[in-house]
């Protein structure tokens, strides 16, 4: 049976079709919880005021995206509602991460390589999580959703409910961000094995 079939069902009011639809979505919406609150509980409660209210509103779905873009939407709704952009760093204009746009004296950024690589070894993997977790969520939510969930830009856009543009514009701002944090740690690091 096929997505579209088993959202029928549910819409009418079938329970065993609704968990056929999640039960794929479940641990994808657990990790970008975790992603974004840190703390396990938190997100075991995301995951479930989640498919509560997919479950409530699962009428109201209209079919212009894919279930699990839809879920998504949800999932980040609640994770906004719960922790919102508090103690997140503010992010410089677009400009500043650009060669040539940063101030005179400023750190010029270290080449650190191929991101796909080195996203693969652990150590780094916890490295990024963290940069991450400083980002506005209005960045880190897309730049997760692309990058770790690999969700296409069209998908990102409608789970948060911006244009492709501006989803894209988000996701290369906290690519830059992000490098500009890891920049610095690797160049902390270089340094001290030179010493």
């Amino acid at each position: 049976m096929n997505e579209n079939q088993l959202v029928k069902l549910a819409q009418a009011g079938d329970f065993d079709a609704f968990n056929l639809l999640i039960v794929g979505h479940k641990d994808k919406i657990y990790r970008l919880a975790m992603k974004l609150t840190g703390n396990r509980e938190d997100a075991e409660d995301i995951v479930q005021e989640t498919f509560l209210k997919a479950i409530d509103n699962i009428d109201k779905f209209r079919r212009e995206s894919s279930f699990g873009t839809w879920l998504y939407a949800i999932a980040l709704n609640n994770i906004k509602a719960q922790a919102g952009d508090r103690k997140k760093m503010t992010l410089k204009p677009i400009e500043e991460y650009l060669p040539g746009g940063h101030e005179a004296g400023a750190a010029e950024l270290f080449d650190w390589g191929d991101p796909h690589k080195l996203f693969e070894q652990k150590q780094l993997q916890k490295l990024i999580e963290s940069s991450l977790a400083k980002l506005p969520h209005k960045y880190s939510v897309p730049f997760i959703l692309r990058y770790i969930e690999e969700m296409s830009i069209d998908e990102v856009a409608a789970a948060i409910k911006l244009s492709v543009a501006a989803t894209k514009s988000r996701i290369m701002r906290a690519r830059l961000a992000l490098r500009e944090m890891l920049s610095e740690v690797f160049k902390e690091r270089a340094n001290e094995r030179v010493q």
